[in-house]
């Protein structure tokens, strides 16, 4: 696998997917490549890179756009279509990079949601995954959908009222009650979206202000359309902890405890069903943001113990 700072736009697994390949020519051909997977769902790569790819200089790092998200191609143009979308199609577009590139083993890094992918990557294809880094996860979505709304109820000054209990006793025998989507109904009904994460996720206003100054930078401000399809296809119904039980390769975790989206209720499904090596800083959401040299010697022990 060679370095290159030019940029890459492919049709990989039936998709137009936008990704960089980056880091030093003479790495060895049998170092894994990180392959950064951003959250939203539906974000970038742009920022991540642009605010803290210079201390990955010296590492081959890959910084995919995934299916329908920031520069790659709408969904509506792949194969599969624009309606819906699953976890299964995002972690094997990641495979069909891999195979792309012509690297054996790959370090996934999620974050946020696409932590998930992360993980269900490593867990689907362990022979080709070196290690799996996950930082401000988001896995069980019933539970972060209580979370939001509990915080939204807190901001706004009214009880919660999770309509979970009133919910299960009116769905019928065999249905499943979506619990997660009507959670996230509730608490955008009191509070918009963006207000909401915006309150939850950043330590301070200066480190959200750098980010949106970023965003606006890159002009990829969108995602709707991918986040659409994967609450067409039950995100907010999708609980992944079972499944971290059978991940077979290192599982680390970097967690800001300003992200009240992601720790501690998140986290801690890894460290006790995934066994991981959890690192709290002070940080929010966006860690890089807040401390860049704590996050970028966390990063640095998960990709090297």
């Amino acid at each position: 696998m060679t370095s290159s700072d030019e940029p890459s736009f492919e049709r990989l697994n039936g998709a137009d997917l936008y990704f960089e390949v980056t880091g030093p020519g003479d790495a060895p051909d049998d170092e894994p490549p990180v392959v950064f997977l951003h959250g939203g769902p539906g974000y970038n790569s742009y920022s991540f890179r642009e605010l803290f790819g210079e201390r990955l200089a010296n590492r081959r790092v890959v910084y995919l756009d995934q299916r329908g998200s920031g520069r790659s191609g709408p969904l509506a143009d792949t194969d599969q279509g624009g309606e819906t979308l699953d976890l299964d199609t995002l972690v094997a577009d990641v495979e069909a990079l891999r195979g792309h590139l012509g690297a054996e083993r790959i370090v996934p890094l999620g974050h946020g949601f696409g932590a998930l992918v992360a993980l269900e990557y490593a867990r689907r294809h362990p022979t080709h995954t070196a290690r799996v880094i996950v930082v401000n996860p988001w896995i069980h979505f019933p539970e972060l959908a209580l979370t939001l709304l509990r915080e939204a109820s807190a901001l706004r000054g009214v009880a919660l009222d999770d309509p979970a209990g009133e919910l299960r006793d009116r769905t019928p025998e065999g249905e499943y009650p979506a619990v997660g989507g009507a959670r996230v109904e509730a608490a955008f009904g009191l509070l918009n979206a963006r207000d909401l994460l915006n309150a939850m996720q950043f330590r301070d206003i200066p480190s959200r202000m750098r980010l949106e100054f970023t965003d606006t930078e890159g002009q990829l401000a969108g995602g709707g359309e991918v986040q659409e399809a994967l609450v067409n296809q039950g995100l907010w119904e999708f609980e992944y902890p079972p499944f971290l039980q059978e991940l077979r390769r290192p599982l680390f975790v970097i967690a800001g405890v300003h992200d009240r989206t992601s720790y501690p209720e998140q986290v801690e499904w890894l460290a006790d069903l995934g066994g991981a090596d959890v690192t709290v800083l002070d940080a929010g959401h966006y860690p890089w943001l807040d401390d860049e040299d704590a996050f970028a010697e966390a990063l640095e022990e998960a990709l090297t113990r």
